[in-house]
């Protein structure tokens, strides 16, 4: 599974850790979060991430 990074701060968001803090289990692809589902670090929309190469 790709990790994504988010293009404001930094963050980067792994598929295999996901976002449980946040509602988002282990294993769920990015494709597969909500898309009202925020960066945890700054807050930005899931639309500001970039899939990493």
């Amino acid at each position: 599974m790709e990790k994504w990074e988010c293009t404001v701060c930094g963050y980067i968001y792994d598929p295999a850790k996901g976002d449980p803090d946040n509602g988002v289990a282990p294993g769920t692809r990015f494709e597969d979060i909500p898309d009202t589902w925020v960066c945890p670090e700054c807050g930005v929309p899931k639309d500001n991430f970039r899939k990493l190469a």
